[in-house]
């Protein structure tokens, strides 16, 4: 009998997360595995006899979910199953419940994937740095070793069911105030994810909370893993369209659109117009800034990653507080996050974390805070968010290259040369030497993929284009300009 070799698990096993193909690279038994794994490297080790269990409406999901389950209980944890739930629904209960935790999803990518977000209690990251390789190297043993995920003789752990969409809701409900706002008309695109099954219960009344004076606009609420009108992926323009026209045909105040999990949120004004993730930063860390600062809190902290607007920081330290920049990625953001106590972070992603949300990211919240802002004033978006949004941007521009390091290095040696100031926290950042008009650039290597990552800023867009089409000709020598990610 021919014996079909174990998936090699670092194929799948990212910086931050779980992601692949079902089966061939994710299966049950992959699944099974990975609880196990988890159960005994990271939740055991904690003093933890408990993991809270959930899933997005990918078709796979609810097998693999209960796999992971399996594989917990196996190693005499208790596994508490939620269901249905958005990625920051189960942080919620990860940190309401103070419980290690597991998201089955892989976001915004095609049907044919899934993948899993891991968390320890308090929706504290775990990513490569914090257990992901040990996940990873005890899951491999495992799966290599026929009768390796047998469960020991001390018996298993128990696995129950709960539903936390209410408490959720009403935990959001309480962290911003929608019920004085003037009357606001919001479309929203769900793109056939979670947020489908999330907005109605956070802006609406379908878990029994009070009525809110929104009158929300569905689109592709339907939760449909097979994404049949656009991925959900609203980083990419092209599955902002619909949302931009139905904005204009509705006569909407704003536009939210959610990607496949529902952790990250895009906005777009009344204009059908985005407004940049670095701008929804600015305002909400403004936002939470002068609540902390309310409070009697004399140190207030916002975090943002290398590729935010130059903008961030100076709304941050214009109201009084301090900015700290660091990498990007959830698991960077938010352990930084907690270092310094951070009242709130931001990535240009459109990943928004909150000190009140145990320091993770929650598109929902965000989009809270947008409506809050807008509703208490009577101003549109467009002018509201003018003061955030000061600089002309590239956005992210993605080259397939066959040597990064290489390319990296031209990049270098071409801002030397023109005295720009340089850093290697996350990449390569080159800033303009003084008496130049600002600009900056950052270029960063997939973690991946063998793509490099351009991020350009400038005070104009001229200087802008200038410097994006310099550096693009260092990165490029018969490179091809990839998808953005």
């Amino acid at each position: 009998m021919t014996v079909v070799p174990a998936p090699r698990l670092a194929d799948v096993i990212k910086a931050y997360d779980v992601r692949g193909l079902v089966p061939e690279q994710i299966s049950a038994e992959v699944a099974r595995a990975l609880g196990a794994a988890f159960a005994e490297t990271v939740v055991l080790p904690e003093g933890q006899r408990l993991v809270v269990v959930g899933h997005d409406m990918r078709p796979s999901s609810p097998t693999l979910s209960a796999a992971f389950a399996d594989g917990v209980t196996s190693r005499g944890v208790d596994a508490v199953l939620v269901g249905l739930s958005s990625t920051d629904g189960l942080y919620y209960a990860s940190g309401a419940l103070d419980a290690p935790g597991a998201m089955f999803t892989a976001s915004h990518n095609p049907a044919a994937y899934n993948g899993i977000k891991l968390c320890r209690s308090g929706a504290r990251p775990v990513g490569q740095e914090s257990g992901l390789v040990e996940v990873r190297d005890l899951a491999q043993w495992l799966l290599d070793r026929p009768g390796g995920l047998h469960p020991p003789a001390a018996g298993r752990g128990t696995t129950s069911t709960r539903d936390v969409l209410g408490d959720y809701a009403r935990f959001l409900r309480g962290l911003v105030d929608l019920g004085d706002v003037r009357p606001l008309t919001v479309v929203v695109d769900a793109g056939n994810g979670m947020a489908g099954h999330t907005v109605p219960a956070v802006l609406g009344s379908a878990v029994g909370l009070p009525a809110l004076p929104l009158t929300v606009v569905p689109m592709y609420f339907e939760l449909d893993g097979t994404f049949p009108n656009h991925e959900a992926n609203p980083l990419d323009p092209a599955n902002l369209v619909d949302l931009q026209a139905a904005v204009l045909e509705h006569g909407a105040d704003v536009g939210l659109a959610f990607d496949g999990d529902a952790d990250r949120c895009f906005v777009v004004d009344a204009a059908g117009r985005p407004v940049s993730p670095s701008a929804v930063t600015g305002l909400v860390a403004a936002r939470e800034i002068a609540r902390a600062k309310a409070a009697g809190e004399d140190h207030v902290a916002v975090v943002h990653n290398v590729i935010s607007s130059a903008a961030v920081a100076e709304v941050v330290r214009e109201r009084g507080a301090v900015p700290v920049r660091t990498r990007v990625g959830h698991s960077y953001i938010k352990a930084e996050m907690a270092r310094v106590g951070a009242v709130f972070g931001g990535e240009h992603s459109a990943h928004y974390y909150f000190r009140d949300f145990w320091f993770a990211d929650t598109g929902m919240l965000a989009a809270m805070h947008v409506l809050a802002a807008l509703g208490e004033q009577d101003r549109p978006l467009a002018d509201l968010v003018a003061g955030y949004e000061r600089y002309a941007a590239s956005g992210e521009l993605n080259s397939t290259v066959d040597d990064a390091a290489a390319a990296t290095a031209r990049v270098r040696t071409w801002a030397l040369r023109r005295g720009a100031t340089l850093d290697d926290l996350d990449g390569l950042t080159a800033y303009a030497p003084d008496g130049d008009p600002m600009w900056w650039f950052n270029v960063r290597a997939s973690n991946t993929e063998p793509l490099l990552r351009l991020n350009v800023e400038a005070a104009d867009r001229e200087t802008m284009a200038g410097v994006r089409d310099e550096v693009l000709a260092l990165i490029r020598p018969g490179a091809t300009e990839g998808a953005s990610a």
